[in-house]
């Protein structure tokens, strides 16, 4: 997929912040990159995910760092990825020459060289003659650390309290201030290497000539067409299926399993506005439908590890006044994530605040029992046959359920306006008790079967009796309210009702004339349901996909169709998705969003079966 990125000379230099969708990613499985269509890489955490950022002028062109690497004259880029891969290139197309970046990071096994997290920009000018330049700006610490530099001859090393990163390159660099910058011109043929490593006493520095890396970047394209290879879906809409599948596997964390919900914090879901939140972490919600959509492809190690994730730390085990789960951990596990702002970066776009941390753990969200109870009932149907550890997890959650589906809680959407009735939570409170059924009846476990199905019906008939409003028409967000959601598109899919029952019927009708724009679907509105939160925001992009899904299992196919081609329309010139899609098409949110991939995957494979 190549197509333009910039779309004319100079475009993004005349900005101080490119539009979110103007990137591209790349990562390691524990940490990732945001680069630009014009060679900038303005996103980058060491040594993890939710470490704090070494590049960061997303959120703040003057404060937050960055590595520059650009042709030195007029230019127009274009963008795409190596064929299925990760790796990631940035053509420059001058008056004099074509040039292109290659941009990627060494997957690496658990050896001490995981921890080198080494990012490597190959430079290779394919016609003409080039002038480049790069300019090596960090700032630590999100921006907040100040470090040294000490340059010996094609190497700079970058000290701060927290962090060292050694810069390597096979052209010489000078000092400028606490940045590094390089000039260098290219003949066809010709290439520079840089280099970023993490370096200290376990990590020693480590040149990177021209030779090594050819072969690291051979060896990273062979990693992911091998990853890639274990798809089995060979469908109508395979080229982006495999794309939304590499961004699910770049957002892992491969030392503990988790999946995260995004690589970004703090883009905004308004410009200007303040739905600002940190997303690199793992949402039981989004992980679990992570594990759906990737064994749906027959990914199912990414499942095993995840269970892992689950098993290993105790995470169904857990005792907090809220129940056995939180909505969401650290990628390590750990269960405190406080938020907190940073004032002195002023957000992208002057979107602030800038957040990390996130104060929704402290939320009631009983929704993610079902969805993370689903993600079980399927790897223990597609992957593993579930331990007796874990089905004695399994059933203590099932056990906590019949005690607690019955109350108000803060819902999928994490609303900060206090704790209601939703009738999705409801609906998932009903996946998780008739999934854990399910598996008992099967397995042939032992297990309080009389009471999970009377805790199961109990549910089915209070949304059959207070979730439906029969002046509406429609399923509606909270017990005998009159409100839609979105999320109820998740009714048939969740096998809660027939996609062709006349009330489900109803509610898509409804759904599609309140809260569809063009195939764009918003969550709800929060005029009518104030959410604690101030201004506007766009479309949902998953609730968009669920949207095609919800047609196909109806029998809609052309509306499907049509209305899943009109959203591939919406990804960037990568195939890539934010969390949601503004007014004018633009991309809102973190980005990439797992969410909104994973339900690609999802609408895609069943609307291929639909369409046989």
């Amino acid at each position: 997929m190549a197509q333009d990125g910039s779309g004319g000379f100079g475009q993004l230099n005349g900005s101080r912040y490119p539009p979110i969708s103007e990137h591209g990613l790349i990562g390691d499985l524990r940490t990732a990159a945001l680069v630009t269509t014009d060679g900038t890489i303005d996103w980058y955490c060491c040594p993890r995910f939710d470490a704090p950022s070494v590049f960061a002028s997303i959120l703040d062109a003057d404060r937050g760092g960055c590595f520059e690497l650009a042709a030195d004259v007029p230019a127009r880029t274009r963008q795409f990825y190596f064929p299925d891969t990760n790796v990631l290139i940035t053509r420059f197309f001058a008056a004099d020459g074509v040039a292109e970046i290659q941009d990627f990071m060494p997957i690496v096994d658990e050896s001490r060289e995981a921890d080198r997290h080494r990012l490597i920009r190959r430079v290779i000018c394919v016609r003409g003659t080039l002038p480049f330049r790069a300019r090596i700006a960090p700032r630590f610490g999100y921006g907040a650390e100040s470090h040294t530099v000490h340059i010996a001859g094609q190497q700079a090393v970058f000290r701060s309290p927290s962090l060292t990163l050694a810069l390597t390159s096979t052209t010489p660099l000078e000092s400028d201030g606490p940045d590094v910058r390089s000039h260098f011109k290219l003949l066809e043929g010709e290439s520079q290497v840089f280099a970023l490593d993490r370096i200290g006493d376990d990590v020693p520095t480590r040149s990177c000539p021209r030779a090594e890396a050819q072969d690291q970047a051979e060896a990273t394209v062979r990693f992911w067409r091998h990853w890639l290879a274990g798809s089995r879906y060979h469908g109508r809409w395979r080229e982006m299926v495999n794309r939304s599948a590499l961004v699910l596997k770049l957002l892992t964390y491969a030392p503990t399993g988790a999946i995260i919900a995004a690589p970004t914090t703090s883009l905004p879901e308004r410009i200007g506005g303040e739905r600002n939140w940190d997303y690199r972490y793992v949402w039981v919600r989004d992980a679990a439908f992570c594990i759906y959509a990737l064994l749906r492809l027959g990914f199912t190690s990414e499942a095993e590890a995840f269970m892992g994730f689950l098993g290993e730390r105790g995470i169904m085990r857990g005792t907090g006044a809220g129940g056995p789960l939180q909505i969401m951990y650290g990628i390590d596990g750990r269960s405190e994530l406080p938020e907190y702002e940073l004032p002195h970066l002023e957000g992208h776009l002057g979107s602030a605040p800038v957040r990390v941390g996130n104060a929704a753990t402290g939320q009631l969200q009983l929704d993610i029992y079902g969805a993370l109870m689903d993600s079980v009932y399927l790897y223990d149907k597609w992957g593993q046959p579930l331990s007796s550890d874990g089905w004695e997890a399994v059933g203590a959650v099932a056990d906590w359920l019949c005690d607690h589906w019955d109350q108000p809680d803060e819902g999928v959407w994490e609303t900060r306006g206090g704790r209601r009735n939703f009738v999705y939570s409801r609906l998932m409170c009903w996946v998780a008790l008739e999934r854990a059924i399910r598996i008992a009846n099967r397995r042939g476990l032992p297990a309080d079967l009389p009471r999970w199905r009377q805790s199961r019906d109990a549910i089915y008939r209070q949304i059959m009796a207070r979730g439906w409003s029969a002046e509406r028409g429609a399923f509606v967000q909270g017990l005998d309210d009159e409100v839609l959601d979105a999320s109820l598109l998740m009714m048939p899919m969740a096998k809660f009702i027939s996609p062709t029952d006349p009330k489900w019927l109803s509610t898509l009708d409804a759904l599609t004339s309140d809260l569809v724009s063009d195939s764009l679907v918003y969550r709800y509105d929060p005029e009518a349901s104030p959410d604690g939160l101030h201004g506007s925001e766009g479309t949902f992009s998953i609730c968009s996909f669920w949207y095609v899904e919800a047609l196909a299992r109806a029998g809609r196919l052309e509306e499907a169709r049509l209305a899943f081609e009109k959203m591939l329309t919406y990804a960037n010139h990568l195939g890539l998705f934010a969390e949601e899609i503004g007014r004018t098409g633009e991309q809102l949110g973190n980005f990439p969003q797992a969410f909104t991939h994973l339900s690609l995957i999802s609408a895609a494979f069943n609307l291929d079966r639909a369409l046989g």
